[in-house]
């Protein structure tokens, strides 16, 4: 006998197919069906004990996919996150984890790694898989990939990043208005020269609205001494630049204050490192309010102000978007933007110990 043929100690037992209920039951895979659907009434009580013996004999479980494929349902929605290293997608996947299994739902995640290319496989990966429907929270560039998946008759949620063109419910964050929570907080605590580093923003929406709320934000600044500001497009392999620009910040500022806008945690972990590189010290030297609050926000330094995203919700609203057009209701695609929350530490308290930390 062939090596290839032979089954060792650690080998898994070959699972057990219906043909082979139904052999050992001596009846058709039709008859077997039928009483695994809860139709036995259809069966004699003969046939049934044989088929209930062969069940049990032979541990057989049927597989849950062909199961709701039978119904027309697979039960599992398809979730893409354009960065799993991200904070902000792991705790919007947690949301949505949590509305769908209340449904009786389940994830099937996929990870672009920023890779925009991705897009367009990511879609027809979860599509073979039968998913129900989609939430994404993808980087937008490739139009096509979304389409495609409402070409097939799934629903579709966008999350935190639009699609150009593409009619669907999105759900994410109220960018201008938290841009301009953590701009006018730095401006209240006396910062005059601004600094709004991001990612690179090109054809990434959430980045493309958060720019130009703060540019926004410069624009309509009253007062003396003037506001003045300007961005700063951060990458993973460029830590010599980020520190040029801190550097930048500070010589514009004269006598002024500057402070910093961090538009996600990944940057603001970049500008963490950059402070501790050039031996600066947050709200002495250098103000900072950072999107998203992380378990580590309160950690660094005198800790970190940030603008609390409603993560969780924007998560579970997606899902019940989704869960929506899944029961059947077909409103008009929708628009949902949820506020944030300032949460005020020593990193944007300049020379005012007076001023109380904690939640704004």
């Amino acid at each position: 006998m062939p090596t290839s043929a032979l089954l060792t100690a650690t080998d898994p037992a070959p699972r057990a197919t219906i043909a082979d209920v139904a052999r050992a039951a001596g009846v058709s895979k039709a008859t077997v069906s039928r009483f695994l659907n809860h139709r036995d009434k259809l069966l004699s009580p003969d046939i049934a004990s044989r088929v209930e013996v062969a069940v049990a004999a032979l541990a057989y479980v049927p597989s849950p996919m062909a199961q709701a494929l039978k119904r027309g349902r697979s039960r599992l929605i398809g979730l893409v996150v354009a960065d799993v290293t991200n904070p902000f997608s792991v705790a919007v996947l947690r949301g949505a984890e949590k509305a769908c299994q209340e449904a009786g739902y389940l994830l099937m995640l996929f990870n672009l790694g920023n890779n925009g290319a991705r897009e367009r496989e990511a879609i027809e990966a979860l599509t073979s898989y039968q998913v129900d429907g989609f939430i994404l929270n993808t980087l937008g560039r490739d139009a096509g990939a979304a389409a495609a998946a409402a070409r097939h008759g799934k629903p579709v949620v966008l999350v935190d990043r639009r699609h150009q063109g593409m009619q669907a419910d999105f759900v994410s964050l109220d960018n201008a208005g938290s841009v301009r929570l953590a701009a006018g907080h730095l401006v209240e605590r006396g910062y005059r020269e601004l600094l709004f580093v991001s990612e690179p923003v090109r054809d990434v929406s959430s980045r493309v609205e958060r720019e130009a709320a703060f540019h926004a934000f410069l624009a309509e600044s009253t007062g003396s001494p003037a506001v003045t500001g300007c961005t700063f497009e951060s990458s993973a392999d460029n830590a010599d630049g980020l520190d040029q620009a801190l550097r930048a910040l500070r010589q514009r500022a004269g006598q002024r204050l500057p402070g910093i806008v961090a538009s996600n945690a990944v940057v603001t972990l970049r500008v963490v490192a950059a402070m501790a590189r050039l031996g600066w010290r947050f709200g002495e030297q250098v103000g900072l309010v950072g999107f998203d609050e992380t378990e580590w926000s309160p950690y660094v330094g005198p800790g970190l102000t940030t603008i609390a995203q409603p993560t969780d919700d924007i998560g579970r609203m997606a899902a019940d978007c989704l869960l929506e057009r899944l029961r059947g209701l077909a409103p008009p695609a929708r628009q949902i933007l949820l506020p944030s929350q300032l949460i005020v530490r020593g990193s944007s308290s300049p020379h005012r110990p007076d001023l109380p930390s904690g939640q704004a």
